[in-house]
Order: C-alpha cells, then sequence, then structure tokens
C-alpha cells in the first residue's frame, strides 16, 4: 500500500478498519507513523515524499477531488443525448454513490481545524459550482443572470455537501435512494428558475 493509500484508509475510517466513519478522529487521525504502519514501510519513507502531514492531507484531497470531477465530468459527457435534468440526477445519484463506498467518502467528513483541508474543501466547491455551471450553459433560458446563477448553484452544491455530511455522521437517517430522490427534487426546482425545459 502506498502512503497516500494509507492515508485514505485512515481517514476514511477514524483508523477503524470496520469502514465506519468516526467524525471525532478523521483526518486529524492521521500521523505520519500511522500510515508508514498501515503502508508496511519504514518512517524514513514518509519524508522522501511529503515535507510534512498537511502536505500528505492536501496530495490526497487533490487526488480524491480529481477523482470525483472526473466521475462526475464522465457522467455528463456519457450523457449528452438525455434532456438537461437527466444528466444532472444521474451525477447526483453517481457523487452519492462515490461517497458511500469509495475515497470520495474522505471529503465529506469534519475538516475543522485542518486549514489545508479547510481551503481545499472551498476550492473544490468553487470547482463543482464552475462545472455545473458549464454543463448547464447550453440549456440556460436566454437572458439569465449568470451571478444569480452562480448563487444558487453554490448555495446547491454547499448544502448538498452537508446534507452528504450529515448522512456519513448518521445524522440525516435515510437510504441513498432517498439521498438522491430529495436532491434531484431541489435541482428539479433550480433547474426550473434557469433552464430552458420542454414545455
Amino acid at each position: 500500500m502506498r502512503l497516500d493509500g494509507a492515508a485514505v484508509d485512515i481517514v476514511g475510517t477514524g483508523g477503524d478498519r470496520s469502514g465506519s466513519v468516526n467524525i471525532e478522529h478523521g483526518w486529524a487521525a492521521v500521523t505520519m507513523r500511522g500510515v508508514c504502519t498501515r503502508a508496511g514501510l519504514n518512517d524514513r519513507y514518509f519524508y522522501e515524499h511529503f515535507a510534512d502531514r498537511d502536505d500528505l492531507l492536501g496530495g490526497v484531497w487533490d487526488d480524491v477531488g480529481f477523482q470525483v470531477l472526473s466521475e462526475l465530468s464522465a457522467v455528463v459527457a456519457e450523457n449528452l443525448a438525455h434532456p438537461a435534468l437527466g444528466i444532472l440526477h444521474l451525477a447526483i445519484a453517481r457523487a452519492v454513490e462515490l461517497q458511500s463506498d469509495g475515497p470520495a467518502r474522505i471529503l465529506f467528513g469534519d475538516h475543522a481545524g485542518s486549514r489545508i483541508l479547510e481551503q481545499r474543501r472551498t476550492a473544490l466547491l468553487t470547482e463543482a459550482t464552475d462545472l455545473l455551471i458549464a454543463t448547464a450553459r447550453p440549456y440556460l433560458r436566454p437572458g439569465v443572470d449568470e451571478s444569480d446563477l452562480r448563487m444558487g448553484v453554490l448555495m446547491s452544491i454547499g448544502g448538498f455537501i452537508e446534507l452528504l455530511t450529515a448522512w456519513r455522521a448518521g445524522i440525516i437517517a435515510a437510504d441513498a435512494e432517498r439521498i438522491v430522490d430529495h436532491v434531484s427534487h431541489a435541482a428539479d426546482l433550480l433547474g426550473a428558475e434557469y433552464l430552458a425545459l420542454p414545455g
């Protein structure tokens, strides 16, 4: 196992191999020694690859964030023949699926106290907003105010991230299908305001 893979494992499980997220730990459970032990490597290998723990955490976040945005971009590219809201529903379902059982789950934990992860979270929110607006642009109603659109999309994605974070923490009692249905309904309301939908 590579050092970054070991860090994903520890962040995603709070150090617990059962796979359940322990939000009391998360990123804070990542230590140089713990990562090396999980990877089965000598401690000296850590500093051959990373300057410090923040460097490791930032690198892991970047890798996972890139993977998630690539997956969602692929969903869009593979379904361009679908109506705009249909594409959005598919992307929502894939986002929920990714954070349920893949490394993307680390994007939806508690990052308070980690400057590097809080910065990355803000950047991811901006990148996701840009991606959604770029995808929606060909379907927009004529004359849409893109500043209003950006505010609506930013609020929606931020709310989606908070919902998934609460769901991962057990604060929301629902299955994945219900989460997808709820978010898709909210997306439909936003879409009705800005998209040129068939009558």
